[in-house]
């Protein structure tokens, strides 16, 4: 398990099935869901505003997860993967959310239920990114829709393998 550091009285809260990276990094007003994992090297860092996450919610290496102090807090729905090297600060991430490799989503964003943030989308401040929609570029702009397909066959499936990757860790 990795650090899980209390501050100004909150400590960092799981839910069932968690798995949490040894040298992942947990400081905190921070809550996580069920079967959620949080991977090497990843920080989320519930220091000056909390952070609050859904169920079977992956953190991939390298990801940083902020707020700013009393103005944006980070919220994260249910089945949500968020890419290596990340960064998601003091935004709101709905259901069903896939947030590209090196993609930074800033302070009160909200990334709409089924959306595609693509491999390093810079996502400035405020942006509304409406539910469905694929976002790409710097500053990110939509380039398409969601459909079925990549719905099931890569939001879903990334949440739904990174369940199963993180019971690889807990096998003796």
């Amino acid at each position: 398990m990795g650090l899980i550091k209390s501050l100004r009285g909150h400590t960092p809260q799981m839910g069932a099935d968690c798995f949490i990276a040894e040298t992942a990094v947990l400081i905190g007003e921070v809550a996580m869901g069920d079967q959620c994992s949080v991977w090497y090297n990843a920080v989320i860092r519930g220091d000056v505003h909390y952070i609050r996450m859904g169920n079977k919610v992956n953190v991939q290496d390298g990801v940083m997860i902020h707020g700013t102090f009393q103005k944006a807090a980070t919220e994260i729905g249910d089945n949500v993967s968020i890419g290596h090297n990340a960064i998601v600060h003091g935004c709101t991430l709905h259901d069903n959310v896939l947030i590209g490799m090196g993609s930074i989503v800033m302070d009160h964003c909200i990334v709409g239920s089924g959306s595609i943030i693509a491999a390093g989308a810079v996502l400035p401040q405020g942006t509304v990114v409406p539910e469905g929609s694929i976002y790409a570029g710097v500053p990110a702009r939509k380039i398409g829709e969601v459909s079925p397909e990549l719905r099931e066959g890569e939001i879903r499936r990334i949440a739904d393998a990174y369940v199963k990757y993180a019971g690889w860790y807990r096998e003796p």
